[in-house]
């Protein structure tokens, strides 16, 4: 009797244990978004920082450099387990939708709600537009290299346009104690940050200013050349965190 039991196939699931095992993958699945929230936005603070922070950090140098630079990162190790594994072209979109949900929850009650800074202040840039065309080129083309080349170059070369409608108004000119200041400055001379030695407001600082007035074209062409190498890079490392490996038998 016992050896005929050990020969019956293994029974699924059923009542009880199946509506445990899926409350077990909910809590899993609910925990990793978290991980994953947590840890884009994580690289996004310590590597863009202060130009996606602050209002007047928003420069025409810098912020359209960095930014696309930085947040193309994750975007392109989770295409390349999402595309490859499961053929769904929305790698790029789903981690930017991820960073701007973690990154409204920090500004409202982090900055906002904890410290009193405005939300004007600390707008968060976004990147969907981006992302979406990203996504997009992979799935028409369905090429590593055409994407790297094309996409990644949209992907950062969008950022400035899709960007200047949400903070073109903080770049209006006020006059405020005899001079004329934007209104972004002006929020900065309004709510003083941390006075550290090593907290100084770098930008527009470099050489891109010595090809006069076109700061803005200069640093996002640069963007996107940079944005072409990043996201080869990411992607073969989140093809390599994916790869499924076997332990041999002895």
């Amino acid at each position: 009797m016992a050896a005929h039991l050990l020969d019956l196939p293994p029974q699924p699931y059923t009542g009880e244990k199946a509506r445990l095992s899926r409350a077990f993958d909910y809590i899993i699945l609910v925990l990793a978004l978290f991980l994953f929230i947590g840890s884009f936005h994580l690289h996004v603070a310590l590597t863009v920082g202060d130009w996606d922070f602050w209002q007047d950090w928003k420069d025409r140098q810098w912020w359209p450099l960095v930014t696309p630079l930085m947040m193309i990162t994750f975007p392109a190790a989770v295409q390349a387990v999402m595309w490859e594994r499961f053929r769904l072209p929305l790698g790029a979109t789903l981690c930017i939708a991820c960073l701007l949900i973690g990154t409204w929850i920090t500004r409202v009650f982090a900055y906002h709600y904890w410290n009193y800074f405005p939300v004007n202040m600390v707008l968060p840039a976004t990147l969907l537009p981006s992302a979406l065309v990203l996504d997009a080129i992979l799935m028409l083309s369905n090429s590593l290299t055409f994407t790297a080349i094309f996409g990644a170059s949209a992907f950062a070369l969008l950022f400035y346009p899709s960007n200047w409608p949400i903070f073109a108004g903080f770049h209006l000119p006020v006059e405020y104690g005899h001079a004329q200041v934007t209104v972004a400055d002006l929020f900065g001379f309004q709510y003083i940050r941390a006075g550290m030695p090593e907290y100084l407001r770098i930008i527009e600082r470099g050489t891109l200013r010595t090809y006069g007035q076109y700061a803005a074209p200069l640093a996002a062409f640069c963007s996107a050349l940079l944005c072409s190498l990043m996201y080869v890079i990411w992607w073969y490392l989140g093809k390599w965190f994916a790869t499924v490996r076997f332990l041999k038998k002895i």
